[in-house]
Formats: C-alpha cells, structure tokens, sequence
C-alpha cells in the first residue's frame, strides 16, 4: 500500500472509525450509572484491601 492510498483510507474511512469510537465512548459515559462506576474506578487505588498479598501468603 504505497502513500497515497493510505493517506486517502485515513482521509476517509479512518475519519468516519475515530468519529464511531468518539460517538461510542461518549455514549458509554452518559448511560445511567456511569457516574457510579467511575467513581468506583477513581478508588481503586484508595482501597485497603490487599488481595495479592493474601494470595502470597498462603
């Protein structure tokens, strides 16, 4: 595949897949309960439990 036609592929279609993924996420995050959830994920480091070092000690 020599430049040109990569360069029209992503001019093209590579636009459109971006604009798919953005359109998808955006989704994602405005359903009920996102907020929830990435409140959630914004913990994780916070948690006192330690599940790994369970498992190392048996």
């Amino acid at each position: 595949m020599d430049y040109d036609a990569f360069r029209h592929f992503a001019d093209s279609w590579g636009l459109i897949y971006m604009f798919a993924i953005f359109g998808g996420v955006l989704v994602v995050l405005l359903l009920p309960g996102a907020k929830r959830r990435a409140q959630e994920a914004a913990n994780i480091p916070l948690n006192d439990d330690h599940p790994l070092e369970e498992e190392r000690r048996s």
